[in-house]
């Protein structure tokens, strides 16, 4: 089903990215380099800058300065379905299941027989085929959450960027959500997932990006993070405590 074609040495390079509200720099001076086909977790703070960074990725909004360079050619750009986004609270149309992943599907222009099973295939692999003509806005928090991830994969994205996806789930929606997750990955997508939970984001990440005020802070092979963090704002989030700066 997936064919994300992700150059193995590409990676997705942010550097000296600044996003602004009203002067205050919520994003400042950003640098971080992504590697493909590999699990990404961003970790940090509320107010770091996670979800902002995400959303500068998917292009939902746009950097006040800096760049942000895809693939091996400096001024390459994603195509239109090479990035999708899963957020934490589902955003679902008023249509059935089956019909949620119809109308991805025409925006990605598949049609006709091909289009019938991919459908089937999405809900297979979502665990939803019981429930495809069940309107989407009633079904359960993890099922929502489901359905929103298998969309996303619809269009066989390079890039799947998941903001906290399981935050509000039960530990069995979450173990489906993150089986997707996997599943994708395994597929060659590249995975960049925000999360808050220690022990989820030592179950995927193969890298975590640390990010406190804005900045990327720190970023090491999980294992390496885990054990031996390297600033003082990771430790100090790792150990559960306050970390305060003068630029807080």
């Amino acid at each position: 089903m997936y064919d994300p074609g992700y150059d193995p040495v590409m990676p997705v390079v942010l550097r000296d990215v600044v996003y602004a509200v009203k002067g205050r720099r919520l994003i400042d001076g950003l640098t971080m380099r992504l590697f493909p086909q590999t699990r990404t977790v961003i970790m940090g703070p509320n107010g770091a800058g996670k979800s902002l960074t995400l959303r500068l990725l998917q292009g939902l909004i746009a950097p006040d300065s800096g760049d942000i360079h895809w693939g091996t050619a400096e001024t390459a750009a994603p195509g239109r379905h090479d990035v999708a986004m899963v957020f934490q609270r589902p955003v679902l149309l008023r249509r059935s299941v089956a019909a949620n992943l119809r109308h991805a599907l025409r925006v990605y222009g598949v049609k006709g027989s091909e289009q019938v099973k991919r459908i089937d295939a999405l809900l297979a692999m979502g665990g939803l085929d019981a429930l495809r003509h069940r309107p989407a806005r009633v079904l359960s928090s993890g099922e929502q959450q489901r359905l929103s991830l298998v969309r996303a994969l619809a269009g066989s994205p390079r890039l799947l960027l998941l903001d906290e996806p399981t935050a509000n789930l039960d530990p069995a929606s979450t173990q489906a959500i993150e089986a997707l997750v996997n599943r994708a990955h395994e597929a060659g997508t590249k995975i960049v997932f925000v999360t808050h939970d220690r022990d989820q984001a030592a179950r995927l990440a193969d890298d975590v990006v640390f990010m406190h005020a804005g900045k990327a802070v720190e970023a090491a092979p999980a294992t390496e993070f885990f054990a031996r963090p390297a600033s003082e704002a990771a430790r100090a989030y790792l150990d559960g405590r306050l970390f305060i700066t003068e630029e807080n």
